[in-house]
Parts: C-alpha cells; structure tokens; sequence
C-alpha cells in the first residue's frame, strides 16, 4: 500500500522488489502497521531504496531523490537488521529451494570458509591485516548448505584466525537449522585439535578439504568450490565487494540483505507455482 505522503514513483529501478516479491517480503518487515500514525513513508519503498543502495554501492547521501530520504532507509534498516528480520527470510527461503530441489528442509551438511573485504576510511577503525591477503580489512565467516543457500555469518577483523571463529559459527549454524548439521566441510585453514572439538561440542564433524599435492593451476575442490560460489553470489551487490560500514552488524546485515534477495528471484516462481 502506497503512503499518500509520497506520490508513486515514474522510474523504476532494476533493484525494486517486484509484487509477488512484496507479498512474500512484507509479513517479515512490518515492525508496525502499515498504516501507522507515525510511518511517513511506504515501506515498500523504504525497502526499495534499501536494496538500491545494497545493488549499487552508491553511499547514503547519494541516494535518488524520488526514493524516501536516505535517514528514513537508514534508521529503518537499522530496525530491520537489530531485529532479524532478514535472517528469518533467508531461514525460510532456503527452506523452500530446499524442498524445490527435492531436499530435506533443513541440511544435514554444510561448508564453512571466510573471504577478506578490503576496509574503507568508515570502517578502518575495527579492521585487521590479513597476513596472507596483505589486505586491511574485515573477514567475512560463511557457512552455507550445499546447494550454496546461507545458513549462518559473522563478521570479524581480517587477522582473526578461522579457527577461532569455528565455536560461534557452529552454534549458528545449529540454531538456524535445528540441530540438524552432522558435517561442515572446510579447507585447510580449519586444521587442528581445538577447531575440531569446537565444532565437535556443537554436534558438528569438520572434514578438511585438501589441494591435490599435485596441485598445478586452479583446481576445483570437491565441496569447497559451493561456498566459493555463494562468495562470488554476494559480489553482485556492490555494497559487499569493500567494507564501507562503521558497525560490523550492519556490514552482516547487508549480507542476509543480499542472500535473501538472491533467494528470493529464485524462490517466488516456485512459490506461485506449488
């Protein structure tokens, strides 16, 4: 339902959610009712110029006129994000590709690795140097099922050790599906006794990954090569490619932001259709 504050806009951009999108995103994004008293702006279109600004990457301030002002967007996203909102989409649409796909709706399997996003003046406060990238920046924790959907993420300085994320990522990775998890595959930066049994207290098996000792240009890893994918999914969304947040929870928020909106193009036609 359209605010009558704000008349309906002529262009439309790419980014917009479209109707059938709208109908499965709103019930998660009404934090009030639409018709709220003190609500001066469509939340549609709120929602809209919040994806806007995830797609391009263009900053606050730049944002398109005939979308709401940018403080609205930003203090809303700021309630969405604290609240979870996106989080609860992405536990349900992947739920749905699951079951499109033929699987159980919740994984009994999953992969886990981390990429380094370079940092920006907003968030150099908080980065760390990644010895190995030789980047200042954040570092980006994933786990995802395997068929790529996100399953949990969290967001740390770039020198923090994979291993000592593994504890925190389990348990997120068991409170999204249920407890269901068994297996996380993972690559050699997992290595080691105390990730092992970090997992392990989580009901979580980790089995490393290796490069063939052959190893002669790129290699596809069997496993690995799924959340490397989902990685590469992300980038679509300029926002993601460097880290431009003061807080690391809206940096993470913009990610379920992204997944959910990547799961959701491929979720509704197979909604209408069931």
């Amino acid at each position: 339902m359209q605010s009558p504050e704000v008349p309906q806009r002529k262009q439309r951009y790419p980014s917009d959610v479209s109707d059938d999108e709208w109908a499965f995103v709103a019930p998660y994004l009404t934090l009030m009712k639409e018709d709220a008293s003190q609500r001066a702006h469509s939340m549609r279109e709120v929602f809209n110029g919040l994806r806007y600004l995830a797609r391009t990457g263009v900053t606050w301030r730049m944002m398109p006129h005939d979308l709401p002002p940018w403080p609205a967007v930003y203090q809303q996203a700021q309630r969405w994000f604290g609240a979870g909102c996106f989080e609860a989409m992405v536990a349900d649409l992947r739920a749905i590709l699951r079951v499109k796909e033929g699987r159980k709706k919740q994984p009994t399997a999953a992969v886990i690795d981390s990429r380094t996003v370079r940092s920006t003046p907003e968030s150099g406060h908080r980065a760390g140097y990644d010895g190995h990238k030789r980047t200042n920046g954040s570092k980006v924790h994933v786990a995802v099922d395997t068929l790529g959907q996100l399953l949990a993420l969290m967001v740390t300085p770039a020198n923090e050790n994979d291993r000592t994320t593994v504890a925190e990522l389990a348990q997120a990775v068991q409170q999204a599906t249920g407890e269901t998890v068994e297996l996380a595959w993972v690559d050699q930066g997992y290595t080691g006794e105390q990730a092992e049994k970090d997992a392990a207290q989580h009901g979580i098996r980790l089995e490393v990954v290796k490069f063939p000792e052959a190893k002669r240009g790129f290699v596809l890893l069997p496993r690995r090569w799924v959340v490397e994918r989902s990685f590469a999914w992300s980038t679509r969304f300029r926002r993601l490619i460097r880290d431009y947040e003061r807080l690391p929870q809206t940096f993470a928020g913009f990610h379920y932001l992204a997944f959910s909106s990547l799961m959701l193009t491929k979720a509704v036609p197979f909604i209408l259709t069931s």
